[in-house]
C-alpha cells in the first residue's frame, strides 16, 4: 500500500509485533518508527505507559496488568476513506474481549464511535492519531488500551475490568486474539472498500441504538434518539422537532 494510489489488501503475514516494557506511550512510539522508516503492520505493546493519552489530550491511566497496544498503519486508504476506520477498529476489538469473556458476562457492546463497553461500563479507550512524514506518505496509528485488570479512577463514563466480568485471560492472551482479529477486519474493511461489511457487524453489536442519548460536543450537549449510523459512519440523531442531525465526533452518553 503505497501513497502511489495501488492498493492491496493485507493479510496475516503483513503484521508484526514488538513486546516493549516500559514506553511513553504506544502511539508515540509507532510515530516515531513511521519518522524512520517503519512498514504497515507494526504492533507495538507496553506492560506500562508514563505519558499515555486519551482523546483530545486526556491523560490515559497506564498502570501494569492491562493491555496497551498500537498498530502503524501507512497510507492505509484515500483520505476520504478514512471515516469508517474508527468502526472497524472498534469491530475487531469487540471480537477480541468478546472471545474471552466467560459465557455468562453480560454482552460486549460498542458505543459510538469506538469505546467498548460491557454493562454499560467502559473497558476500552481506541485512540486513533495520523501524520503526514516527511516522504509523504501518511501514517496512522491505532491505539488501544483495555482495562483487563486495572481501571482508571471514574472519569466521564463509568469504567470497569475485564476481571470485574470473570475474565482471567492476560494482556497477553487478549492480544494474541485482537492481533488476529485486527488483521481480518482491516481485510474485510479493504482500505474502505468493505464499508458495508463493516457496517453490518458494527450495527450488530452497537449498544444504544433505538435509545434516548445525550451527545457531548465540544460546545454543547444535544440529546435525542440514536437511530443509528449513515453509510459514511456518521451517529444519526432524532431530536425533538423530528430532525435528524448528523455527528461526526463527539461523547456519548445513554439516557
Amino acid at each position: 500500500m503505497s501513497g502511489s494510489g495501488t492498493h492491496r489488501r493485507m493479510s496475516l503475514d503483513d503484521f508484526r509485533h514488538e513486546a516493549l516494557a516500559d514506553v511513553g506511550s504506544t502511539n508515540t512510539e509507532c510515530l516515531e518508527r513511521a519518522r524512520k522508516g517503519a512498514l504497515s503492520g507494526l504492533w507495538i505493546t507496553a506492560e506500562r505507559q508514563t505519558g499515555g493519552r486519551g482523546r483530545r489530550g486526556r491523560a490515559w491511566f497506564s498502570e501494569p496488568g492491562n493491555l496497551y497496544a498500537s498498530l502503524l498503519l501507512i497510507d492505509p486508504a484515500p483520505m476520504d476513506r478514512l471515516g469508517s476506520l474508527p468502526l472497524a477498529v472498534a469491530v475487531a476489538v469487540q471480537d477480541a474481549v468478546r472471545r474471552i469473556m466467560p459465557l455468562d458476562a453480560p454482552d460486549v457492546l460498542i458505543k459510538w464511535p469506538n469505546d467498548i463497553l460491557v454493562d454499560r461500563r467502559k473497558v476500552c479507550g481506541i485512540l486513533i492519531e495520523g501524520e503526514t512524514l516527511p516522504d509523504g506518505r501518511h501514517a496512522l496509528v491505532i491505539g488501544c488500551g483495555i482495562n483487563v485488570s486495572v481501571a482508571p479512577d471514574a472519569g466521564l463514563y463509568p469504567v470497569a475490568t475485564l476481571r470485574d466480568f470473570g475474565a482471567s485471560a492476560s494482556p497477553e492472551e487478549l492480544f494474541a486474539y485482537l492481533f488476529q482479529s485486527m488483521a481480518q477486519t482491516l481485510s474485510l474493511w479493504d482500505g474502505g472498500h468493505g464499508i458495508s461489511a463493516i457496517m453490518e457487524r458494527w450495527k450488530r453489536v452497537a449498544g444504544g441504538i433505538g435509545e434516548n442519548i445525550t451527545v457531548n460536543l465540544p460546545d454543547r450537549s444535544i440529546s435525542g434518539r440514536f437511530s443509528g449510523i449513515d453509510d459514511t459512519g456518521l451517529l444519526k440523531l432524532e431530536t425533538d422537532d423530528g430532525g435528524t442531525r448528523l455527528i461526526a465526533a463527539g461523547d456519548v452518553f445513554f439516557g
